[in-house]
Formats: C-alpha cells, structure tokens, sequence
C-alpha cells in the first residue's frame, strides 16, 4: 500500500502539492489526472523521491520513503516515462537486463527474465532480443520500456504519461496490453494522463487533481455518474453520465485509429501494409494529406498485377460523411451502403476517421440504457 498524509511541496510562491492525503490500495491500477500544472506528475515523482515533499509522509507499507535510502528505493519502484529511455547503445536485452544487473543477478538469471517478458507482450526473444532500439517502432520501444520497469518484479510502477507521443492505434494496443500485464502480475501501478478516454479504459480508481488539490477520488463508474465539479464534467466531455447534450455528430462516434497511405505508394507496400494489420483494405491520402479514396485487395488481385504504385488503382466510391455531420446522417449511409465504414473527413479534406458499423451499434446502446435510467 502507498500512503499519503499530509503532503504539500512547494516551487518560490507556488504551491505544487496542497495536504495531499491519499490511499493508494496494493495490486490497485491508479490513475492520477488533471489540467496542466495541477500537480500530477510532481504527485507520482514523490513516491520514488526523484521530489521530496517539503511537509508530509509518505509510506510503502507502513514503511516511511524518507528513511529509505533513494537508491535502493528506486531499485524497487519500476518507472515508464514518455521519452522511454531506452540506452541507444544497448540490445533489447541488455536494456531490460539493466536493472536485475544492478541488483547482482547472474547472466542466466537475467536471460531467463528477458524471455519471460518478451513472451509477455509476443515479442519473440529470436527476433527482438539483439535488436537496438533504432532498429524498433515507437510502439515496440515503448514495450520494452515497460518491461525494463517490470525485470526486477517490482511490487510498484510509476508511469509518467508513458504513451502520450504514440500514435491513437498503438497507444489502445499498449494501453489494453499494460492493463493485462498488470492484472496478470498484480503490480501497484500510479499511471499519470492528461487523458479521460485513457484514464477510464484503464484505471481501478482515478484520482482527479487541480491546483495541487485532490478534487475527486473514485472509481471510473463513480467519476462517471458523480462527477465532483464541472472542471471534472469537463474532461468527462461525452462519456459523463449526467451530461444533457448527448453526441450528435459523426466525430462523437467515428474511430481515429486508421490505416493509411499515400497515393505514390508501391503495390507491394500496400499489400504487405494490409497484411501486417489485418485489413483488406486502406484509406488513401493525396501528398498535401487530403483523402483521395481508398485502394482494396480486392481491387489490386484483379488489376494491379503490372502497376508500380497503387495511384491507378484508388476508388471514391466509399461514403463519406464530415466531422460535425449529423450522427443520424452518417449512420443512415452506413446502413443504405455495401460498405463496411463511413469515411469522416475534415472541412480541410484531410482524414478525420472512420464510423463503423461496431461505432453505430454502440450508439444504439446507450440510447437503449439511457431510456431505460
């Protein structure tokens, strides 16, 4: 358990941290969110005293950080932050290893211990173990980042904004795939976002700061139907229970995390792009980035067997909606329609997302529950 009793800290005449109390229960995923400057991060950096507070305790265990020796503690406390810190010189290996290194584990231990995490997350230890980090995605970084703060089985997790610099599709993947590391291994993990959607997909409790103040503590469910003040009704925006303007447009309910490319690809590209994400099909963007339609698999097996780039082969035939379209309107073309999505596009004509028909279904839910409330 982490505990809190009366912590302030303070920077010249700004209070940072204003008598923070706080119970933070073992094995519990929290979240701690807020506007910029409301004392999250500085919060999170307390428990593994890269901040000492100016007034207060702060207990793992009963046991009071202050008289523990910083680095010793910090050996004990796992940290994910958003750059990653990945040691550019060092295999995937050696950079989860560093940690058990510190604390004396032999070779085969450590070994050991990278395998096990990267059968975790369903990095193959043959392909990835002796890559360097330039040779990885963002994505694939980030994993490993995790896993360095996981090799000493450390009962804690500090994550500071981990995801925030990934793209909308691999920052859901990591986030689902955190969430289960987490209920699998039973780790404590203090988790910091600017981010509700991230917030509410991931934490047990959410601890809702502003001004260095804790405003709310609850459960997601809790936050969601009570929420504290309109600063939190705020950040909730459409996912709040009490909120009376429902979502109405296409952009409430489209998803963002697409697969595109640009129009001078090569055939080959998109073929090997489609396979690696499990799709048949991409949405296809003109170099100043506006949509310029799509391109299929079906569409390049029965005609771009002799085409270079996927140019040729681009179609306009999908429906297309715009961000602050009507979300009837919108759904209407998706069910009249033979496709499977609604293209939403900016006033710019660049790509927005994309309202499926898992996005209407959803939709129809809510408006089932909410009569039902």
């Amino acid at each position: 358990m982490i505990r809190f009793e009366h912590v302030s800290k303070r920077y010249g005449d700004s209070l940072v941290l204003d008598d923070l109390n706080l119970e933070i229960a073992t094995g519990e995923f929290t979240v701690l969110i807020g506007p910029s400057g409301c004392g999250k991060t500085t919060t999170l950096k307390t428990i593994n005293r890269l901040i000492e507070p100016d007034k207060g305790k702060i207990f793992i265990d009963d046991q009071d950080t202050s008289q523990i020796d910083k680095v010793k503690l910090r050996r004990s406390i796992g940290y994910v932050i958003q750059q990653i810190g990945l040691f550019p010189n060092m295999t995937v290996e050696q950079n989860i290893s560093v940690v058990p290194k510190l604390l004396n584990y032999d070779k085969a231990r450590c070994n050991e211990i990278v395998r096990e995490l990267l059968a975790l997350v369903n990095m193959p230890y043959e392909e990835y173990a002796h890559k360097y980090p330039s040779e990885m995605s963002g994505g694939q970084q980030q994993r490993i980042g995790v896993l360095r703060a996981l090799a000493a089985s450390p009962p804690i997790v500090l994550m500071d904004e981990p995801f925030g610099a990934l793209d909308p599709m691999t920052r859901r993947i990591l986030q689902d795939e955190v969430s289960k590391l987490q209920k699998k291994l039973n780790k404590t993990i203090v988790f910091v976002t600017h981010d509700m959607d991230e917030a509410l997909n991931m934490a047990d409790k959410i601890i809702f700061m502003n001004k260095g103040k804790i405003v709310q503590m609850a459960a997601p469910e809790e936050m969601l139907e009570n929420p504290a003040d309109d600063l939190i009704r705020s950040f909730m925006g459409k996912h709040s229970i009490d909120n009376e303007s429902l979502p109405q447009t296409a952009a409430d309910f489209m998803r963002s995390d697409i697969y595109s490319c640009y129009r001078n690809r090569g055939v080959r590209e998109a073929i090997q792009q489609m396979a690696r994400r499990k799709v048949d099909t991409l949405l296809v963007k003109n170099l100043d980035e506006t949509y310029a339609g799509t391109v299929s698999i079906k569409n390049i097996r029965n005609h771009g067997k002799d085409m270079k780039t996927i140019e040729p082969l681009i179609t306009q035939e999908n429906a297309v909606s715009y961000v602050d379209e009507d979300a009837q309107v919108c759904f209407d073309k998706l069910l009249n329609g033979q496709d499977s999505y609604v293209v939403v596009l900016n006033h710019d004509q660049t790509i927005a997302g994309i309202v499926t028909k898992t996005s209407m279904a959803k939709s129809l839910a809510d408006a089932v529950w909410g009569d039902s409330q």
